[in-house]
């Protein structure tokens, strides 16, 4: 490339170029096609109209890909060089130190890394192949400088996920307080639990004044007692406020028990002063509450020891990368290392000496790859699969010392790809997973299989989601006449219930133990027959007996089972460590007895059900919304009713203005039947986010009168009836006798057998706390005289060795271990053999 804007014949064009406005994001940190990052030999060209990022690598040349697709003449250089410092140099906000500015959302702040790396930057123009220096145009100081000081993309995304907006609550608006009856109360750090000796962790109820320890956290010492939550079990005060979190910008951690979560008090001045506590006197000592949740979970580890205690020993190469904690983000890690482990998504989505990722990145149809699923996941193929960052981390620190592991003889880790754009498009708009709270894996998984199902859909190809597809047949039958009736559904996830046995107590622990449970038994109990009492039978037409049973009608090839070892307290759901034992060989068997044939010779079909009136069902939080703001109830349910029964309430104020005056907004609603052709129409909103997904307006209008409106079931069907165009929807829905039978999805051959894959295990009080880890059966390359791993010598298939990925820590598991850990697993993954 040349230097010099003598043969770069658009330098006047260099002044049209604007700097990045707040709401565009700058793919400065990494390449959106690959993880190829600043850090790298090339460093990362950011396009000055766009801001994409992409690497300047002589094999993937993503930055020249991103030229000729869309135009963009100008790019600006990235490389970045760290600095020589010390700690005390570093700049960082002191740890647990008070935020600055008044807060009404939980937050992290963005930090700045000026001053620990020096940046090497230059201009280059891709149609002219030149290289343009700061002096050719006044301007291209002022661009490299934006770039350089905009929020990374990846940045930008983590701190807005870890945002929680507090809101005040009827609790906090509606508090009434009692005077105080004892002296006012200590400042933080020399007042008592009322209950126990506890000086840190203090809640202070704010109807009364009383002081009550925090909960016990869990990997947390000296978390608390819960003297707290049990004085508003006594007496019913809902609203309390942490001593040592309250800043004179009137920043504090308020609960509120009855809601059970954080809220904001708008008069916590004045309810501070009733117990003689000045506002602007105080000051920040103690970590909040989303501060200590996310320190907890960057420094949350699973042991990487076997059992005499020695360090397992950490492997680098293909497929064997690790992807680092975004601060909760164990569950995205765990699932997505199993599903590449899996030969479709690897053949889907890894295009290994092939142009079809080449192909598909000069065609896609995105401005943005960062837009792309299709891009974001042939990324996270690629960092996962290819070996290429599966390198030691050269700054790796040891989790005893802090120090960087300069001992040769030290383990040491890789440093981890970030999965930040995938995590950001991924969870876009989604309520939960855009967040930076833990996340249950199981729902996760599905929720993935989802969007690429979805995204299959508008794109074609392979549709490597398949792999988990499976159907069940359920069978009824009258006891009385004999008749039958068989229902077939399709299904990802095989969830079985693990029966809880308390077996004895823990003498040094206190925690209770349970008996082991054979998963075969699980399933055994989940596909038995079961019996049903005041069955109203369509043939009989009296209320009589029925026995109703779900077998499997195919199976899959690759068989997800979800052990549900949890138990509802205060309506959080609890883990529950029962141990689960798997059949010898970890290889599960399905026979003649588990398999569901249909409708067989002989079995003659129970009639339709006719169609009973029944009452709408209401969407409860749009419903609560618009009763919160004076509505009487009959016309917020008609409102919802008119907008298609959605969460949207905003949309339902504006029809309730619009027919305050109608002569019958009062009238009782007219009950409908349960059938397809009663239900009210789709709304257009609903026709249209549908439609948004790629499917055509017959098919989001059929999909909707199919499933009564509800938008995620539509959705289901959709995905589930691809053939299905909705062109033919007039008419009434064919008999049995015309349909012609649907293919099913998987294999019917019996006997089915499934050798274990994968497991994902969890560690924490809770599945959406705690950590995610997954282990997984896969041939290891063995090491060469040099300690480099050979790709070339990987052991035989049935030789495979299991690997332990802990976040960006991927290490041999030792059998020990293993045997210990799948007892306790959440998710198992299964292979067709």
């Amino acid at each position: 490339m040349s230097t010099g804007h003598e043969k770069c014949i658009h330098l006047t064009q260099v002044a049209s170029l604007q700097p990045p406005k707040l709401s565009q994001s700058v793919h400065r940190e990494e390449c959106t096609q690959c993880f190829d990052d600043q850090d790298t030999a090339h460093g990362i060209s950011v396009c000055l109209t766009c801001f994409n990022g992409g690497c300047l690598s002589s094999e993937r040349h993503h930055a020249q890909i991103h030229w000729k697709k869309t135009g963009h003449l100008f790019s600006v250089d990235v490389k970045r060089v760290k600095k020589e410092m010390n700690e005390k140099s570093s700049g960082q906000r002191a740890e647990g130190s008070e935020p600055p500015l008044k807060m009404t959302k939980l937050a992290i702040l963005e930090e700045h890394d000026e001053d620990k790396y020096d940046y090497l930057t230059s201009v280059r123009c891709w149609a002219c192949d030149v290289l343009i220096g700061a002096n050719d145009s006044s301007k291209i100081p002022s661009l490299i400088s934006s770039v350089l000081t905009s929020p990374s993309s990846a940045r930008q995304s983590e701190v807005k996920a870890w945002e929680e907006e507090i809101l005040p609550c009827e609790h906090t608006l509606k508090l009434n307080q009692l005077p105080l009856s004892a002296q006012p109360i200590a400042e933080a750090g020399a007042a008592a639990c009322s209950s126990c000796d506890l000086k840190s962790n203090l809640w202070l109820c704010l109807t009364c004044g009383s002081l009550g320890c925090g909960r016990a956290q869990f990997g947390v010492t000296n978390g608390g007692n819960g003297h707290g939550l049990a004085h508003y079990h006594a007496s019913g005060h809902s609203v309390a406020v942490k001593l040592g979190t309250i800043t004179p910008e009137g920043n504090a951690d308020i609960y509120c028990y009855s809601c059970d979560d954080s809220k904001l008090d708008s008069s916590l001045s004045t309810h501070l002063s009733t117990f003689g506590i000045n506002l602007l006197a105080q000051t920040k000592t103690e970590l909040s509450i989303t501060e200590m949740q996310i320190e907890h979970n960057l420094k949350y580890d699973f042991s990487l020891t076997n059992e005499d205690g020695k360090a397992l020993e950490p492997i680098h190469g293909e497929g064997l990368t690790g992807l680092r904690n975004l601060g909760n983000s164990c569950y995205m890690a765990s699932v997505l290392q199993t599903i590449f482990a899996l030969p479709e998504f690897r053949e889907r989505y890894y295009a290994l000496a092939s142009t079809q990722e080449q192909d598909h990145a000069e065609t896609c149809p995105e401005l943005l790859p960062a837009d792309c699923v299709e891009c974001q996941m042939r990324k996270i193929a690629d960092g996962l699969l290819s070996g290429r960052y599966a390198v030691p981390s050269p700054s790796h620190t040891t989790a005893s010392s802090g120090n960087e592991a300069t001992n040769p003889t030290t383990a040491t880790f890789q440093q981890g790809l970030k999965p930040s754009t995938f995590k950001s498009l991924i969870g876009k708009s989604h309520p939960e997973f855009s967040t930076m709270k833990q996340q249950d894996s199981e729902e996760f998984l599905g929720y993935l299989v989802t969007v690429l199902r979805r995204d299959w859909k508008k794109r074609g190809g392979d549709d490597p989601t398949r792999v988990f597809l499976y159907t069940t047949s359920q069978r009824l039958q009258c006891t009385n006449c004999r008749k039958v009736r068989y229902r077939t559904d399709e299904s990802e996830v095989l969830s079985v219930a693990v029966p809880a046995i308390e077996k004895e107590r823990d003498s040094q622990t206190n925690k209770t133990l349970y008996q082991d449970v054979l998963l075969t038994q699980c399933i055994d109990s989940l596909l038995s027959p079961e019996p049903l009492e005041d069955y109203h039978c369509p043939s009989c037409k009296i209320p009589v007996g029925a026995v109703k049973q779900t077998l499997v009608s195919s199976f899959p090839s690759v068989l997800v089972i979800h052990a549900k070892k949890f138990q509802l307290v205060n309506w959080v759901p609890a883990k529950l460590d029962i141990p689960v034992i798997l059949p010898d060989g970890d290889i599960l068997e399905f026979s003649e007895r588990h398999f569901g044939k249909g409708l067989q010779p002989g079995e003659e079909e129970l009639p339709e059900d006719k169609p009973e009136a029944s009452s709408p069902q209401f969407n409860e939080n749009a419903l609560a919304q618009l009763q919160a703001m004076g509505f009487p109830l009959i016309r917020c349910q008609k409102a919802l009713l008119a907008i298609g029964n959605t969460d949207n309430a905003e949309a339902a104020t504006e029809w309730l203005f619009g027919h305050m005056d109608d002569p019958d907004i009062d009238d009782p609603i007219q009950l409908t039947t349960n059938s397809a052709s009663s239900a009210p129409g789709p709304s257009a909103e609903q026709i249209s986010m549908l439609s948004d997904m790629g499917f055509t307006s017959a098919q989001a209008k059929k999909a909707l009168r199919e499933t009564g409106n509800d938008i995620e079931r539509a959705v289901e069907w959709l995905f589930s009836h691809p053939d299905d165009t909705g062109d033919n929807d007039s008419g009434p829905a064919p008999t049995t006798q015309q349909t012609q039978p649907k293919t099913l999805p998987g294999s019917t051959v019996v006997p089915a057998r499934y050798r274990l894959k994968a497991f994902i295990s969890h560690k924490g009080p809770s599945v959406h706390s705690g950590h995610y880890v997954a282990h997984i059966r896969m041939p290891i390359p063995a090491s060469n005289e040099n300690d480099k791993m050979d790709v070339s010598m990987v052991v035989d298939s049935k030789d495979d060795q299991w690997v332990l990925f802990n976040d960006e820590k991927v290490v041999k598991a030792d059998e020990e271990s293993v045997n210990e850990l799948k007892k306790l697993a959440y998710l198992y993954i299964f292979e067709l053999v």
